[in-house]
């Protein structure tokens, strides 16, 4: 078979969709706190309080009014305050994970557990001792984790009283919180990513089409600098303290096609690839941007704010493997067209050649072929596919037992796709599903979009009992992992 061995078969989650726990034990709240539920047709909200005490909410994206708090509403519910309790469950859970075989497991740190503000020079002890125990329980299982330093978690405060990351100093504040992970859990880990799909920042707003302002522009370009900056900071620290350490961006990866083979249509499509994903993979693997990053920054008169020291740190701080999530691929066409589907952040128009999720999402494993051979010929660096899985309703019948057999269907294909790119010379060292047990979604709120293996008794209403059950297709990739991706029948 295609795949080495020691390949690293697994799942993976995110603190901030599974942990629950927001507020105890010393923990601060992130976004994602203030967050609501939505679904497919209604979007998550954001809430607040104004300078009156009057409550509020906003769209994801957008910018909330001046003067107001964030605030946690009576009127509301916050599906990430619980999650599926993986703070209470997560012996129950890595056993569960143990037992299918799973060779790695994918996590994240919320920064908020550990700095509940951020910007504190101790961190807290309990949240030190949490993720430790975690660590422990999977060397105890003979499980690698893989940990994302941050998934879509600052904390709160660095929002409402630094601006979030158009402030600088929150790269000094990130430093601080990876050297602190890299120093704490030196020994039970190797593998690390610094930032979850950091090009989503620029990705969010194309979703806004002509609502996107160059303010706007300027914004997100200067964040991502800023992530930028920070991740090779990271890496530098992260090599320094431990010269085993693995350290790796992840990149919110969509195989972009023509929707015409109209010259513009391709034209448009090698720009698309440029702004999505080889502007963040450029600069973390290659150490600088790329020559069409001024194209660009001039598309929206926007002036970043660059130091010398932050070239020579981009220089100095690129990773040592790339890894990405893969769902679905889109369309980019010049032309008018009325047929526009959904994606993971992102639209584009209906391919005429794939079938689509539920949530509208392209149903594509050529595409997850195409983005391995496209993106290992660039950087010839170790790739990792973190993410992939299909959200879809499941169905717990009367004996408790759950078939899954799309779900089975889809990762089956999508490990094929996998398999022809490795025997095209591709170096993949791991598959890490998305979310190997079911979670909160990160798009929708919703606990019904279900992705995993494992199914939990948790609803869009927040009632449930938590409890964990196996479906079919737990079965069916303890098999895959056990003979190490050879029967996937």
């Amino acid at each position: 078979m295609s795949f080495k061995e020691g390949f690293f078969w697994g799942g993976a989650t995110a603190a901030n969709q599974c942990e629950g726990a927001w507020n105890v034990d010393g923990r601060g709240p992130a976004m994602t706190d203030v967050t609501t539920g939505g679904s497919v047709k209604e979007s998550r909200m954001i809430t607040y309080i104004d300078k009156d005490g009057k409550p509020g909410k906003a769209g994801r994206g957008m910018k909330i009014p001046e003067g107001v708090k964030y605030a946690v509403l009576d009127t509301e519910l916050y599906p990430n305050h619980d999650g599926i309790d993986f703070y209470h469950y997560y012996k129950e859970d890595i056993a569960l994970f143990a037992e299918m075989g799973f060779k790695m497991f994918r996590m994240s740190i919320s920064w908020s557990r550990l700095y509940p503000r951020g910007d504190e020079e101790i961190p807290n002890e309990k949240g030190i001792e949490f993720y430790r125990n975690v660590f422990k329980e999977c060397q105890k299982h003979n499980i690698e984790p893989l940990v994302t330093i941050w998934h879509f978690d600052t904390p709160l405060y660095l929002e409402e009283n630094y601006g979030g990351w158009t402030n600088r100093k929150l790269i000094e504040f990130y430093e601080r919180f990876a050297r602190t992970c890299f120093k704490e859990y030196k020994g039970l880990v190797k593998y690390w990513l610094t930032f979850n799909e950091i090009n989503n920042t620029v990705m969010f707003l194309e979703m806004f089409g002509n609502k996107a302002t160059d303010e706007m522009y300027k914004d997100g370009y200067q964040i991502l600098h800023n992530q930028l900056v920070a991740s090779a900071r990271a890496v530098q620290a992260g090599h320094e303290i431990d010269s085993e350490n693995m350290i790796g961006c992840m990149i919110c990866g969509i195989t972009f096609y023509p929707g015409t083979c109209d010259p513009k249509d391709i034209l448009l499509n090698r720009h698309t690839w440029e702004k999505g994903i080889f502007y963040c993979g450029d600069v973390q693997c290659k150490g600088k941007y790329g020559t069409y990053a001024k194209r660009l920054w001039a598309e929206h008169n926007v002036k970043l704010d660059i130091t010398e020291q932050d070239l020579i740190d981009l220089k100095n701080g690129t990773v040592d493997m790339y890894s990405f999530s893969y769902y679905m691929s889109n369309n980019v066409t010049t032309h008018d067209t009325k047929d526009m589907v959904g994606g993971n952040f992102s639209a584009g128009a209906r391919n005429e050649y794939l079938t689509y999720s539920d949530w509208g999402w392209a149903l594509d494993p050529d595409g997850l072929q195409y983005y391995l051979e496209m993106i290992y010929d660039r950087y010839e660096k170790p790739l990792l596919v973190v993410e992939n899985g299909l959200g879809a309703f499941d169905t717990v019948e009367v004996d408790g037992s759950i078939h899954d057999p799309y779900r089975i269907d889809y990762y089956r294909e999508h490990i094929k796709a996998m398999e022809k790119a490795v025997n095209n010379g591709v170096d993949l060292i791991a598959y890490t599903t998305w979310g190997c047990i079911d979670l909160v979604s990160a798009g929708t709120g919703e606990m019904r979009k279900r992705y995993g293996f494992i199914y939990v008794d948790k609803h869009d209403d927040g009632t449930g009992t938590m409890a964990r059950s196996r479906k079919d297709s737990f079965y069916w990739y303890k098999k895959v992992i056990g003979s190490n991706g050879a029967d996937l029948e």
